[in-house]
């Protein structure tokens, strides 16, 4: 069996200083930059948002950062806007090891729904492309580092398992955003799913 490194989201936005940052989230970066060597294949994924996109609260006039609407594919956070296409904060962030990478996921780039798993939008059916390519590759176990833990690196994580990946979330090189207990929920979701964390 081979294994690849999934590196989800380790963009300046994210970062201490980054308009969406998760507290600390710089500091996991030599432990990944550590681990990449011992991995079959490098996957990073980034977040890529155009402008306009229906995520962001100030696109919805009197929408406050963190609070919630409804989409057609259900129940959207209004993110304070971030990881715009283009941006100094949809960057890598500049201490990551890239040129490790074998390939890279941009998501979230349709104006009209979110992505927070690395294989699929948030409607649940949109592919990203990476389940293809992991299947080409003969990649079948999957460790996860990376941010946010509760959102993008959970949702990727249980999308793998439903895949019928074996997946493995390595918590001491994630962060968590934590909103109103989402770091408790994903653990949960996750354990319930068959992820393993370490």
């Amino acid at each position: 069996m081979s294994t690849a490194l999934i590196v989800v989201d380790m963009q300046v936005d994210f970062c201490p200083g980054g308009l969406l940052a998760v507290t600390s989230g710089d500091l996991i970066l030599p432990r990944i930059n550590a681990m990449m060597a011992d991995y079959d294949a490098v996957i990073l994924t980034q977040d890529w948002h155009p402008s306009d996109h229906t995520s962001f609260a100030d696109n919805h006039p009197g929408a406050a950062p963190y609070s919630t609407t409804q989409m057609p594919y259900g129940k959207q956070v209004l993110w304070p806007r971030h990881c715009v296409i283009g941006s100094d904060g949809a960057a890598f962030h500049p201490d990551l090891v890239v040129d490790r990478a074998d390939m890279i996921i941009r998501k979230g780039f349709r104006p009209q729904i979110d992505s927070y798993s690395a294989f699929f939008e948030n409607d649940r059916t949109t592919r990203t492309g990476l389940e293809g390519y992991l299947r080409e590759r003969g990649l079948d176990r999957l460790d996860f580092v990376g941010l946010a833990y509760d959102f993008c690196v959970a949702w990727s994580a249980i999308d793998a398992r439903k895949l019928g990946f074996e997946a493995r979330v390595i918590r001491d090189a994630t962060g968590a955003i934590d909103l109103d207990g989402s770091a408790d929920a994903a653990s949960d979701a996750m354990q319930q799913a068959g992820v393993s964390l370490t």
